[in-house]
């Protein structure tokens, strides 16, 4: 076995794949804020094909701003900054290749002068993120912005008084202001989370944050600073010890924090930069003008089946996604779920066969080889739903279309958050509004329906007399069936 670091690459079996041009040439382009599995599986990946491409001046500097981010911080330094990538498609087929394209690491807790630095660097064109759904601080009933996380909130009190920042968007400001105040040209905010919208979503955040420490520095990144929105797309699990060890056992690489993903990859992305770009073009990213129509479709199609899958699925005591996609039952309402009730809300999609699309992601859905857990999909479901789940619902409610398969989802949601599955499993919830969520569910004993009042997730979604009447009969059908039980009945009509 062979430990991977830039003296092992030329050690390793002849099937492991290697960044193929000199990493020692290669100089920063891009700071990175959030260097977890789906980073390096996508953005990561698709830099490394740039580099593969000739380019040599597009290398990541990662930044972890948490206290966790400790631990990639001393895995990626052990490693030279690679690591390994495998890929497996549904039929189990594996590729395994080393990525070079992350060129440095800063933890920002102890390091932030060196992440400034980047940031000034005029070399470093694009700042870009995955900080999660909730990471931004913007409310999605009513586009506010109302950060809740402890770092965000002392940054938002301590940077005026000259402190140095803690938060993504505290450093993304503070760059900018220093960028400005050198008289050079900004980089572009480049959010790779998974969001509808989400460079709209970033320039909300950026923008807001900004006017709160200095207004003319907000107005001046309003003018001057690009945010395109993109949507990003390969299902990959967080790395666990049995990754680990199959990246050990078949590809002989002691490799400390490996990723593993589908072979599934997709990335459109709005051409739309402050100071230039990678040739992304050239290595498989989609380069358009308008990206709402693929978030759309990715989102109420792939992102909202999860949510669709996991809470009934984990309800009836299954645990993985291939588990319950392979279940005819499941698979019989997922489908449902997407051509009754989701298709019907999007708008064409240039290029895209809706057909060839929904029959992929059942295809991805039931690969054995990703072993994705139900519980990974609904983590802070009060941030996933309101984005993946509820405008489904709203574009419904609308027009009049048919809500049951939506409706079942939300009320099989509160029926998890009470923490009991059909079988007498304790289900264990992990959301940031938990104990609201909880307190909200705990309300139908008395006044049934009166967890769609919670504005937090539903807004005044609560109020339609249609959803409420199809939630509490869907809440009791669950009650008295179980899951599966409401899914034959649903399905029989």
């Amino acid at each position: 076995m062979t430990t991977l670091d830039a003296h092992t690459l030329g050690s390793l079996d002849p099937a492991v794949a290697l960044p193929g041009y000199d990493r020692s040439a290669v100089s920063p382009g891009i700071v990175h804020f959030g260097v977890g599995a789906f980073h390096r599986s996508h953005e990561a990946m698709f830099v490394d094909r740039v580099l593969r491409h000739g380019a040599s001046d597009w290398g990541i500097v990662g930044v972890g701003t948490l206290p966790g981010d400790r631990a990639m911080r001393d895995a990626l330094g052990a490693q030279d900054g690679l690591y390994t990538l495998v890929t497996t498609d549904p039929e189990g087929v594996a590729e395994v290749r080393v990525i070079g394209s992350i060129i440095d690491y800063f933890f920002a807790p102890e390091q932030a002068d060196a992440v400034l630095a980047a940031l000034r660097d005029p070399r470093m064109r694009i700042a870009s993120l995955t900080v999660t759904e909730g990471g931004y601080g913007i409310n999605d009933a009513t586009g506010a912005f109302e950060p809740r996380d402890p770092s965000t909130l002392a940054d938002l009190e301590a940077l005026p008084e000259g402190a140095a920042p803690t938060s993504a968007l505290g450093f993304l400001v503070i760059g900018l202001r220093e960028r400005r105040d050198a008289g050079a040209t900004p980089f572009t905010v480049m959010s790779c989370d998974n969001i509808q919208g989400n460079g709209r979503v970033a320039r909300a955040a950026v923008l807001a944050f900004a006017a709160r420490i200095d207004p003319e520095l907000a107005d001046w990144i309003a003018a001057e600073v690009s945010f395109p929105n993109s949507m990003v797309d390969r299902i990959t699990p967080a790395t666990t010890q049995a990754g680990l060890e199959r990246v050990s056992r078949e590809f002989g690489i002691d490799d400390r924090w490996p990723v593993l993903s589908e072979s599934f990859v997709q990335w459109v992305l709005e051409d739309d930069f402050t100071a230039g770009r990678p040739e992304f073009g050239e290595v498989g990213v989609q380069l358009v003008a308008d990206v709402e129509p693929y978030e759309v479709m990715k989102l109420r199609l792939l992102n909202a089946s999860h949510q669709a899958m996991s809470y009934l699925g984990l309800l009836s005591g299954a645990d993985y996604v291939h588990e319950v996609t392979r279940d005819p039952l499941f698979a019989d309402f997922l489908l449902g779920y997407m051509n009754e009730e989701a298709r019907p809300t999007l708008a064409p999609v240039p290029g895209v066969d809706l057909d060839d699309y929904t029959a992929e992601l059942m295809r991805r859905f039931s690969s054995e080889a990703i072993r994705d857990t139900l519980m990974r999909q609904i983590v802070d479901g009060s941030e996933r739903i309101p984005k993946f789940l509820l405008p489904v619902l709203r574009e419904q409610l609308r027009t009049g279309g048919p809500i049951e398969r939506t409706v079942l989802v939300l009320a099989a949601w509160s029926r998890f958050l009470e923490g009991v599955a059909d079988n007498g499993r304790i289900l264990e919830p992990v959301d940031k509004r938990l104990d609201d969520l909880q307190a909200a569910v705990a309300g139908e004993s008395d006044a049934p329906g009166s967890f769609l009042d919670y504005a937090a997730v539903f807004g005044d979604l609560g109020s339609d007399e249609r959803l409420r009447t199809a939630f509490v009969e869907a809440r009791a059908r669950l009650a008295a069936l179980g899951a599966r039980g409401a899914l034959e009945s649903l399905i029989a009509k």
